[in-house]
């Protein structure tokens, strides 16, 4: 009997690679809310990591594709890795915020 593994692999994209595709994607910024208000990424939304890994059907829908992001890409490579096993489209931004070379709206 074989068994099948329910790993996959989380895609990631450097945050200064978003580019032109940064107004056509669901971002999601998990930093806590004090974080996100020391500046973000251009629509990006506020959920941070806890509530959205603890409820992700409240926040997301397994059919749309979502980017997270967060000040380093560490805290939303995890988040990715969860919300894959649950069947979540994810993409991690690696880098995060602090590597953004834009403006980030506050």
């Amino acid at each position: 009997m074989s068994s099948v593994s329910n790993t996959r692999r989380v895609k990631s994209i450097k945050v200064n690679d978003l580019g032109t595709v940064l107004d056509k994607v669901n971002l999601i910024d998990i930093r806590e809310a004090f974080e996100y208000r020391t500046g973000h990424l251009p629509g990006a939304k506020n959920i941070p990591m806890e509530d959205l890994l603890y409820e992700p059907e409240e926040f997301m829908n397994k059919d749309k594709e979502y980017h997270l992001i967060c000040r380093s890409g560490r805290r939303s490579l995890m988040a990715c890795n969860e919300l894959v096993k649950k069947g979540y489209k994810v993409t991690n931004v690696a880098e995060g915020t602090m590597a953004y070379k834009g403006e980030l709206e506050r």
